[in-house]
């Protein structure tokens, strides 16, 4: 990791600034850094080599010209999820083969507005659909951190393995990400990085490819938390062309944080103590709680009775929102076409061949839930659970609660390819258990890294806020942040 690469967001626009190096330079140590690790760590899709000089360049320009924005000159990753115009946007899957949209995403273009530089693509599970970024068609990514005196690769979680693993091993300062049931989170957990889930409509969702619209929401990684506000600041708007953006003002995130916790009141869920929970993960909690309790907050135990449904709710509700926005993917007006004897032969052989077994999966158990003997039963069902873990929440808050403390993850991260979790597809959902509920919900909920486990490997705390009091969940991250330190992974890529 040279020199550059391993400035901050922060850092790197404070020196950017001040003319101690040059937008063109910072690119070009991190395209340097992607060329020689990315046969390794898989993180990219497509590295965008010429692009990005030439926004550096024009940051340059910008820079000198004394009229820069907020991430002038910044170089960021995008997930394979968000539409880059002209430029490769496939989910990672097959079925969009050479696909590449003359449209930009809200979120990228507000982030391009902003000055921020364009690396590549970055390597997802596919359609966001998986929590270990073994789903994709181009192959697993490799997580940075490896256990103590082993050499087996790892997963760096999903769906947006690729973000999280390309920020922990300063392939870009930050990347755009989105959270469905924890693709923002339980990533950022598994790679020692910092990852927001924002409120359900603060960031828009046009031009990401969509998987369950009611779940999706976008938001970035980065390497530390005041990183993670400066990126969502510039990520967050009101769109028209997503009617369900919100129109509220976007505050300025890096202000809240180091704003003192005094007079906080955080909530310990008792539902979140699950059977089998591993002492270490136990453990890291009470230490969040201590530690928030050192910086003044005052900590309160508290009821989700609701969150034992969630999980099977969501795994009702996201495949069936999954089933109908995936039926637009038929071979007739872009992506992979294979050829039949009929229409209808061609749009089995086209979704047969370009979809993967993952997502297969979830289209069949969403167009059995939707299905009319069904329905009643399954997904109606279903939305009504929601809106009692939603009410669970707004119960919480509305007793004087203004965050919840809580695990992400029911372990550190696994290997690739784990024999256990590859059989039973129940036991790879069970890793969403502590994430979904936020989504279920609506809510904006922080994923931050609080310590190492016996072999090594980071684990991270989970801070669930109020819609749209992001601001909360950064200044008591900020805390926590405080207290555990920084966690950067032995290069061995």
């Amino acid at each position: 990791m040279t020199e550059l690469t391993s400035l901050t967001i922060a850092e790197a626009r404070d020196r950017l600034k001040a003319k101690e190096f040059s937008a063109v330079e910072l690119t070009d140590a991190y395209l340097n850094a992607i060329d020689a690790a990315n046969d390794k760590l898989n993180t990219y899709v497509v590295t965008t080599h010429d692009k990005a000089r030439e926004m550096a360049k024009a940051s340059d320009e910008r820079l000198g010209a004394g009229n820069s924005g907020a991430l002038e000159g910044i170089p960021l990753g995008v997930k394979d999820l968000f539409a880059t115009r002209d430029i490769h946007t496939q989910a990672c899957s097959h079925v969009l083969d050479g696909f590449k949209p003359k449209y930009e995403s809200t979120v990228t273009q507000n982030l391009w507005d902003a000055g921020a530089v364009l690396l590549g693509k970055l390597n997802m599970d596919e359609f966001a659909m998986g929590s270990s970024n073994e789903s994709s068609y181009y192959g697993p990514v490799v997580n940075p951190w490896r256990a103590q005196g082993s050499d087996k690769n790892l997963v760096p979680g999903g769906s947006s393995g690729g973000s999280a693993a390309a920020v922990a091993a300063h392939l870009c300062a930050g990347a755009t990400a989105t959270d469905t049931g924890g693709s923002i989170r339980q990533p950022a957990a598994f790679t020692g990085t910092v990852g927001i889930k924002p409120t359900y409509g603060r960031c828009s969702r046009w031009g990401i490819v969509a998987y369950a619209s009611s779940l999706d929401q976008a938001g970035p990684i980065a390497r530390d938390v005041r990183d993670a506000a400066i990126l969502l600041k510039s990520m967050a708007s009101v769109d028209a062309k997503d009617t369900t953006s919100v129109d509220l003002p976007v505050p300025d995130y890096e202000k809240a944080i180091g704003q003192s916790l005094k007079g906080l009141k955080i909530g310990i869920p008792k539902e979140y103590r699950v059977d089998g929970m591993p002492e270490e993960i136990e453990k890291l909690w009470a230490q969040g709680v201590a530690w928030l309790k050192d910086a003044g907050a005052e900590v309160v135990d508290i009821s989700l009775p609701h969150t034992k449904y969630a999980l099977p709710a969501y795994y009702i509700v996201a495949p069936a929102e999954a089933s109908s926005n995936l039926a637009r993917y038929d071979g007739v007006r872009y992506g992979l076409r294979v050829d039949g004897k009929d229409i209808a032969d061609m749009y089995e052989k086209s979704r047969a061949a370009g979809f993967g077994s993952e997502v297969k999966r979830r289209i069949m158990v969403g167009t059995y839930v939707l299905s009319a003997g069904y329905y009643d039963a399954y997904y109606l069902k279903a939305q009504k659970v929601r809106t009692l873990i939603k009410r669970d929440f707004e119960n919480v808050f509305h007793e004087g609660v203004d965050a919840v403390l809580a695990p992400i993850t029911p372990s550190s991260a696994f290997e690739i390819g784990d024999k256990e979790l590859a059989s039973d597809p129940v036991k790879m959902y069970l890793q969403d258990v502590f994430t979904i509920t936020v989504n279920m919900a609506g809510l904006p909920g922080l994923s931050v890294p609080a310590g190492l486990d016996g072999k090594g490997l980071p684990l991270g705390l989970q801070l669930i806020g109020k819609p749209f009091e992001e601001e909360t969940l950064f200044k008591t991250a900020h805390a926590i942040e405080q207290a555990a330190g920084k966690f950067t992974p032995a290069k061995w890529w």
